[in-house]
C-alpha cells in the first residue's frame, strides 16, 4: 500500500469513527431543496441563502457565502446536553467574520446554551453560558489561517474545565465551576443569531448591526454528550486528505484580456463568487479604460462604489475618496457608505481615438442609507456630479461638480487610498517614503512611513498646519505610479506613518467591497481588501460656474519621474498661450477642467485653420488638446510645424447639436509650435 493511499485511508476512519458516537452529525453529503440530512436521526434541516456543496474533508462539505447562508436544525430535542458536550467541525475559511460568529451554536436570547465560534482575527473560541455570563475559551489570533482545512474542537466538563483543540493540539483550558445553562431552541450554523455590528470600529454612531456569517467551507459537524479525551482528538484530527480546500486566493478584479488600445469598455468585473452573487445585476455593469500600448487600466467598479481606481501593470491600486460631509448624528455621508450603489451611477459620455469622458454621479450617503442635507420643502439632497476627462497618455482631469448651496460644511473633497488586495501588505505595495510631493517651482518633499511619526521633525500631524504643494506621486512597487497634480492655491496636509504598520496590512477595511454599514474598520489582518495610507489630503481651488460649485485635478499613472510631472502639471496649470489664424475657427480660451483649449468653429461646415502654442520652460507644452466645436465633418490631417504629424490622435465625438473634434498631441515641447488643421 503506498503512503498516499494509507493517508487517505487513515483518514476515512478517523472521520467515520468520530461520527459513529455522535449525537448529532451533519456531514453535508446530501444536500438538495435547500435542506440537508443530519445523519442520526436522519432529519432533513433547512439552509437559508446560498449555500452549496464543495469538495470536504470526507466526501463534499458546506460552502458557506459569508453574506446569506446558514443551516438550521429546529427543536428543542434536538440540543445535545448535559454535564459532558463536545463540539467538533472541520472548517476551512475564505476570510475571517466581520466579528464573532458560530460555527455551531445552541444561544438563545438570553444568556443561555454553548457556542463554537471564529473570531475576527483568525480566532476559535468555545463559549458557554455558566452563571448568567458567557464564559469563553479561546485560542490567540491568527491561529485559523484561511484556504485550510482546520479541525476545531471545544470540549466542555460541568464544574471542571473548558478546552480548545486546533489540530488536535490544546490551545486553549480555563477551569470551570458551575455548568452551563442550556437553551433548547435547535442549533444554527454558519451565521450570527442576531445582528451584530463588526469589530474594531471607529465609530459606533457610524455603524449599525447586520447579520453576517462564516466564509467558507464547513465538513463534518458533530456534538457529542461526553468529553472526548485529547488523544481521541489527536486521531481525529488526522487530516482528511491532505488536500487544499477549494478556495481561491482574492484578489481585486483583474481584465482576462486588454485590448492594447485606447478606449472604454463595459464590462462586468468578478471578484469572487459569493460576492458577485449578491448584486442583482446584468450584463456590463462596470467600466474599464485601457490605454495603448500599455497594461494600466482606469476602472470603474461596483466595488469601489463606482469611485474611479487607476491599476498598475502589476494590478496595483489606487483609489480616491470623493466627496465626503459628516455629522454627529450618523457619522460620516460619503459614497464609500453606498455598498449597494443605490445613489451611485457611471456611464460613458465621450469614447474616441482622442479623448473618453465618464461621468459619476452619487449622493452621498450615510451607514443608514440616508442622504447629505435634504431639502424638506422640495426633498431634494446633495448630489455629485464627477466628470473624468481621459486621454490616451494614461491622464485624466477629474471635475468635481455640485450645485451651489447643497454640500455646505462640514465637508472633505480628496483622500488618496491605495488599495491593499486580501494577502497584500503595505510593504508589498508601497516604499518606504511612501509618497513624493512637491510645488510648480520643483521644490520636492518626502513623505514617509518612521519610528515616531508623532515626535519632531515628523509630527505631532495638525489640521492647523498645510502646505503649498500641488504635485504628489505614490511610490508603488510598479513601474507606473499614480499622480495628482492640483491648481495653484491648493492646500496639502502631509502625515508621517507609523513604521510598524509598513511589514503588516493597515488602514481601513470596511472599503472596498466590504458590506457591512460602517463608517470605520481599523484593518488589522489582511484577509480582505483594505485601503491604506489616506495622506496626502488635499483642500483644492472651488471654482463657481453657472449656479455650480467645483474642483479639478489632474490624475493618471504613468512610469514619469517626479520632474516629468511637474512638468505635466506646469503644462496644466500654466498652459501655453495659443495664438489663432483666421476668423472662422475662435478660441474661447484653455479650459483646466477638460486639460485641453476650446474652439469653435463658426463656418458651419470642416474649416481649417491653424493654431500657433506659445511653449517655454515656464509654460511648456506637454500633450495638449484642442477640441473644436461645431466642427460637423470627418477627420481632418494633422500638420507640426509644416509637416505631415501622423502621432496626432483625432476623434470625432457625434453630437445630436453637431459633431466636435477633438486632436491629442503627443508632443513636448518648451518652445512654440504651429499647428494646422487641415480638412480632408
Amino acid at each position: 500500500m503506498n503512503k498516499k493511499l494509507a493517508v487517505i485511508i487513515l483518514a476515512a476512519c478517523a472521520v467515520s469513527a468520530a461520527a459513529q458516537d455522535a449525537k448529532v452529525h451533519w456531514a453535508f453529503d446530501t444536500l438538495a431543496d435547500g435542506r440537508t440530512r443530519e445523519s442520526v436521526s436522519g432529519k432533513m434541516d433547512t439552509l437559508e441563502g446560498y449555500a452549496e456543496r464543495a469538495p470536504g474533508i470526507r466526501g463534499d462539505g458546506l460552502r458557506l457565502d459569508g453574506f446569506t447562508a446558514c443551516l438550521r436544525a429546529s427543536g428543542p430535542d434536538r440540543v445535545v446536553t448535559g454535564d459532558e458536550i463536545t463540539v467538533e467541525a472541520w472548517i476551512a475559511l475564505g476570510e475571517y467574520p466581520w466579528n464573532w460568529c458560530p460555527i455551531l451554536t445552541s444561544e438563545s436570547d438570553e444568556v443561555k446554551g454553548y457556542r463554537l465560534m471564529i473570531g475576527p482575527l483568525g480566532q476559535a473560541s468555545l463559549e458557554c453560558a455558566v452563571g448568567g455570563q458567557w464564559l469563553a475559551c479561546t485560542s490567540a489570533r491568527d491561529t485559523i489561517p484561511l484556504r485550510t482545512w482546520m479541525h476545531v474542537v471545544g470540549v466542555y466538563r460541568a464544574g471542571s474545565e473548558m478546552a480548545l483543540y486546533l489540530d488536535g493540539s490544546l490551545v486553549a483550558s480555563n477551569r470551570l465551576s458551575g455548568a452551563i445553562t442550556h437553551a433548547r431552541t435547535g442549533y444554527l450554523r454558519g451565521m450570527v443569531a442576531r445582528p451584530d455590528k463588526p469589530s474594531d470600529i471607529h465609530r459606533t454612531l457610524g455603524t449599525l448591526p447586520a447579520f453576517f456569517g462564516l466564509d467558507g467551507i464547513l465538513d463534518e459537524v458533530c456534538v457529542y454528550d461526553r468529553a472526548l479525551p485529547a488523544a481521541a482528538i489527536k486521531e481525529r484530527s488526522v487530516r482528511g486528505n491532505g488536500s487544499k480546500p477549494d478556495i481561491a486566493p482574492r484578489r481585486l478584479p483583474a481584465i482576462e484580456k486588454n485590448p492594447g488600445r485606447f478606449g472604454a469598455y463595459f464590462t462586468k468585473l468578478k471578484y469572487y463568487p459569493g460576492w458577485d452573487r449578491l448584486w442583482p445585476v446584468d450584463q456590463d455593469p462596470d467600466i474599464v479604460i485601457c490605454f495603448p500600448g500599455s497594461a494600466v487600466k482606469l476602472v470603474f467598479w461596483r466595488g469601489i462604489r463606482y469611485g474611479a481606481s487607476w491599476v498598475s501593470e502589476n494590478e496595483n491600486w489606487m483609489s480616491d475618496q470623493s466627496v465626503e460631509a459628516w455629522n454627529g448624528e450618523e457619522g460620516c455621508f460619503e459614497h464609500m457608505q453606498d455598498r449597494h450603489c443605490r445613489f451611485s451611477h457611471v456611464r460613458i459620455i465621450e469614447n474616441t481615438e482622442a479623448r473618453v469622458v465618464i461621468h459619476c454621479r452619487y449622493a452621498p450617503v450615510s451607514a443608514y442609507d440616508h442622504t447629505w442635507r435634504v431639502d424638506p420643502k422640495t426633498g431634494w439632497e446633495c448630489w455629485i456630479d464627477e466628470y473624468y476627462y481621459i486621454y490616451p497618455d494614461a491622464s485624466a482631469i477629474r471635475k468635481v461638480s455640485w450645485k451651489k448651496g447643497t454640500l455646505g460644511e462640514p465637508r472633505q473633497f480628496q483622500e488618496t487610498l491605495a488599495l491593499l488586495h486580501p494577502g497584500q501588505i503595505v510593504s508589498d505595495l508601497l516604499e518606504k517614503d511612501y509618497v513624493t510631493v512637491a510645488d510648480y517651482a520643483g521644490k520636492t518633499a518626502k513623505v514617509s512611513f518612521v519610528e515616531n511619526p508623532n515626535a519632531p521633525p515628523y509630527g505631532p500631524f495638525s489640521w492647523d498646519v498645510s502646505h503649498p504643494y500641488t504635485v504628489q506621486q505614490y511610490q508603488f512597487k510598479s513601474e507606473h505610479k499614480p499622480f495628482i497634480c492640483f491648481e495653484p492655491g491648493n492646500r496639502m496636509y502631509l502625515r508621517f506613518e507609523n513604521l510598524a504598520a509598513y511589514g503588516r496590512a493597515s488602514g481601513c477595511n470596511h472599503f472596498p467591497v466590504g458590506q457591512a454599514r460602517c463608517d470605520g474598520r481599523t484593518t488589522l489582518t489582511s484577509d480582505r481588501p483594505s485601503h491604506c495610507s489616506s495622506f496626502p489630503i488635499s483642500d483644492p481651488v472651488i471654482h463657481e460656474r453657472d449656479g455650480r460649485e467645483y474642483w479639478a485635478g489632474l490624475y493618471g499613472m504613468t512610469a514619469w519621474t517626479v520632474p516629468e510631472v511637474v512638468a505635466f502639471g506646469r503644462s496644466w496649470a500654466y498652459a501655453p498661450d495659443l495664438i489663432m489664424s483666421g476668423p472662422e475657427v475662435r478660441s474661447e480660451g484653455y479650459d483646466r477642467s477638460e486639460r485641453c483649449y476650446q474652439l469653435v468653429n463658426a463656418a458651419g461646415r470642416p474649416k481649417g485653420f491653424e493654431v500657433r502654442l506659445m511653449a517655454e520652460a515656464a509654460s511648456p507644452a506637454v500633450h495638449p488638446v484642442l477640441r473644436v466645436r461645431g466642427w460637423n465633418g470627418e477627420k481632418p490631417r494633422v500638420l507640426l510645424n509644416g509637416k505631415e504629424y501622423p502621432d496626432a490622435r483625432v476623434g470625432l465625438d457625434r453630437r445630436l447639436e453637431g459633431d466636435n473634434l477633438v486632436i491629442f498631441l503627443p508632443i513636448e515641447s518648451t518652445s512654440p509650435v504651429t499647428v494646422r488643421i487641415v480638412p480632408d
